[in-house]
């Protein structure tokens, strides 16, 4: 199978041409959202090929029973189901009575389906010919409001081409959907009521076990021409689904038009016996504006999103094309409005992992949202985790630490852990410092120090206790070791002395006491109150800053290099050039155990400790590891190139910095790991902005400073991006040769450029 059938086009996603074998692919690529909803692009009418049928409303979830072969003390009871939601796309048409259904028609010619990044809508066009020999044409277009973010809209034509015809619309609600990866096959919906008022119908229901209460809607309205048609229409309901039915000769040549609008309304933002009249009230604003007007101001909304997220290549239009997928698919995802939301790794385009967040959101996408938004909503993200310390706390409890320790789910909704991988529930500990670092990165790229007394301490304090804890004193080595995890490298199970996980415990506890200092001597009174409701003492900091200043880091000194973990040299060093193309991904063709005993690595734990800590080392140093560990490092982690590319940038390997970047930028596009049906890899698409603004664009803040070291592969004419630093806009415009920057602000702003501090003045061009 073709993986790369997109057409390169720097603002659209575009399939030319039907094929059954892509329909799930560009389901999962042309996925639509607005941050409160979204859905996969499926097919409004019938389709009997295979699909994947998914809508999804955020923060609604199912806690799906665990499935496991045996039961673990600590294990979650659950696994957190993004759900799917009750579907209010469907239209079947019938033409002569004879359903409307790709898989079957006789030929499906001039197929056509373009995802409009800049305007922020998907529409689809093709020449059918059905078995009863009637010829049509279809174009639609639909989109999820950003304006009214509980509403969708959809423009469906057909015009019958040779002949006059019965055409039949017959939209629907329906919720009799289930989700493909369900543990037990459970009803995650119980229908409340089905009803309907005049052209517009609503299916009330709640979640089981969680009760989430949902009004899914519609409104629908026929035209011929463009000229609206009053007219009766057959009502068919039942118990979880309710259809109109518009029945309408159209004379050839003629183009009937069915405009649907639909979405849903839930208790998260109002109240649950007020729904459907909300629901009621939301249908009538979007169908007094029309289509038209609506659609005009989602233009309007994406022009300002991709106004300060937009980055430019020149030269290179598939590169082009995949940091734009990147970048409109985090904003479709999360836009900051609702700070009890997070950005999920698959966000609105599949159900594969479950949950709302990862350690993905601290690591990887707090940058760009802090970047291209403002510091609020980065400070949204931080909050989230604050709201859930009291939960990190239980979760830690569950596994036998104590004193207010706290450890972060790897996977939850709602602060609860719900993984249930014992590997990676357990083990993959080190998430932990995601957390604490990203409470260091906003402080350093924000300048606001508020949060940190304000809330912040109390989560750095309950992550070094856990850390505290966690590590043991080995008598034989005379440190601190940490035994029994799995790094970032999923690759590697059950492991002792992961060095990345060793390193971020260490720098967590120096940086909370760090802080514990700050506060005390700054903020006597937010002091007083932490330390007294956290019953810290100077003890137990002695303690901690035992366990940080004797943690065991593995080395290898005949190497000269930091070990993965204890036992890497051990294992047969066979880098991945000598790897059959048939046996990868490895994670598709191998058998655990055989992946846990190689060397390869799914993603490099000691270039993410690199890339975090980089103050900490040389630039050779960095370059020596880089060299060790890349070869034996097999990417199948969506997380991995964005890291590489940055380092590949910094030690200007130039080539292999671009090889990387366009893989992490057209990991799905290009379906490089053979699981893009599944859905896309949201969270990775932040480290692809990354690998542009940090690697190539060299941004770092050094010493309070923004400071930038432009570089740019050989590949490219020039490329730019904008960031909002400390509420002021840079644009960085970087050509062969020279660098421009522009100030869109009110005072003058120092930075560093090479190392070396220039001054840009509002509204003025600098070129260095």
């Amino acid at each position: 199978m073709n993986n790369n059938y997109i057409q390169p086009d720097s603002w659209s996603i575009i399939e030319e041409g039907f094929d059954a074998e892509h329909v799930k692919s560009s389901e999962s690529l042309m996925s639509l959202g607005n941050g409160a909803m979204g859905q996969r692009a499926n097919f409004e009418e019938h389709y009997s090929g295979e699909t994947f049928q998914g809508s999804y409303v955020a923060g609604v979830y199912y806690p799906d029973k665990t499935r496991v072969g045996w039961w673990k003390n600590g294990y979650p009871e659950y696994f957190a189901k993004v759900l799917n939601a009750p579907n209010w796309i469907g239209i079947n048409v019938t033409i002569n009575e004879e359903i409307l259904d790709l898989a079957k028609c006789i030929k499906v010619e001039h197929f056509r389906r373009e995802l409009n990044m800049k305007e922020g809508w998907l529409s689809r066009s093709f020449i059918a010919t059905l078995q009863n020999f009637i010829e049509i044409k279809v174009e639609t277009k639909r989109f999820l409001s950003l304006d009214i973010d509980e509403i969708g809209a959809i423009e469906y034509n057909v015009t019958p081409i040779n002949n006059d015809a019965q055409i039949n619309f017959s939209p629907y609600l329906d919720n009799g959907i289930t989700n493909e990866d369900s543990n037990w096959d459970d009803k995650f919906w119980d229908v409340l009521s089905v009803n309907h008022e005049k052209e517009q119908a609503f299916i009330v229901s709640k979640t089981m076990k969680t009760h989430f209460y949902v009004c899914t809607s519609m409104q629908t309205q026929v035209s011929l021409n463009g000229t609206t048609l009053k007219q009766d229409k057959i009502i068919n309901d039942a118990i979880d689904k309710i259809e109109f039915t518009y029945q309408n000769q159209v004379n050839k040549g003629d183009t009937i038009t069915l405009t649907k609008y639909g979405g849903y309304i839930s208790d998260r933002n109002h109240d649950k016996n007020e729904l459907t009249s909300i629901a009621k009230k939301t249908l009538n604003k979007a169908s007094e504006l029309g289509f038209d007007a609506l659609l005009e101001m989602q233009k309007n909304a994406w022009a300002k999103i991709w106004n300060m997220s937009d980055i430019t290549i020149e030269g290179d239009v598939a590169a082009q094309q995949g940091i734009r997928f990147n970048i409109f698919h985090l904003n479709q995802t999360y836009l900051g409005k609702d700070a009890r939301l997070n950005i999920g790794p698959k966000g609105f385009t599949g159900e594969k992992y479950g949950g709302s967040t990862y350690w993905d959101t601290e690591a990887y996408c707090i940058p760009f949202y802090m970047a291209t938004k403002d510091q609020n909503v980065a400070k949204s993200l931080l909050e989230y985790r604050y709201n859930h310390l009291e939960k990190a706390i239980e979760n830690a409890e569950k596994l036998g630490f104590s004193n207010g320790a706290a450890l972060y789910p790897m996977v939850t909704m709602n602060g609860e852990e719900c993984h249930n991988e014992w590997e990676i529930t357990f083990e993959e500990i080190h998430r932990n410092g995601a957390i604490s670092f990203a409470i260091y990165n906003y402080q350093r790229y924000t300048g606001d120090y508020s949060y940190i007394p304000e809330k912040g301490l109390e989560v750095l304090i309950g992550i070094a206790r856990f850390w505290q804890q966690r590590a043991t004193f080995s008598e034989a080595k005379k440190q601190y070791v940490i035994l029994g995890v799995t790094g970032p490298n999923e690759y590697e199970n059950n492991v002792n002395n992961n060095w990345y996980t060793n390193y971020i415990a260490k720098w967590c506890i120096n940086y909370a006491l760090e802080n514990i200092h700050k506060v005390e001597a700054e903020f006597s009174s937010d002091y007083t109150r932490v330390s007294t409701k956290t019953k810290l003492s100077k003890s137990e900091l002695s303690q901690w800053k035992s366990v940080a200043d004797n943690m065991y880091l593995p080395f290898s000194e005949e190497k000269n290099i930091y070990l993965q973990q204890d036992g890497f040299l051990d294992k047969a060093l066979i880098s991945v050039a000598d790897l059959p193309n048939k046996e990868r991904p490895i994670n598709q063709k191998w058998s655990w155990d055989r992946i846990l005993r190689s060397p390869y690595i799914k993603q490099a734990d000691i270039l993410q400790g690199f890339y975090f800590f980089e103050n900490d080392f040389s630039t050779e140093e960095l370059e020596r590891h880089f060299d060790f560990y890349e070869p034996f490092t097999v990417h199948e982690s969506s997380l991995s190139p964005c890291v590489h590319s940055i380092q590949a940038a910094k030690i200007n390997r130039m080539d292999l910095a671009y090889e990387f970047y366009l893989r992490t930028s057209r990991l799905d596009l290009d379906d490089y790991n053979k699981e893009v049906e599944e859905g896309l890899h949201i969270t990775s698409m932040a480290g692809t902005w990354m690998s542009i603004v940090e690697g190539f664009g060299g941004m770092r803040v050094i010493d309070n400073i923004l400071s930038f070291e432009p570089k740019i592969p050989e590949q490219w004419d020039g490329y730019s991006f904008k960031v909002n630093f400390r509420n002021q806009i840079i644009k960085v415009n970087a050509c062969k040769g020279n660098t421009h920057f522009e100030l869109e602000g009110h005072d003058d702003l120092e930075i560093l450029v090479n190392g070396k501090p220039v001054t840009i003045t509002p509204n003025n061009l600098l070129t260095v």
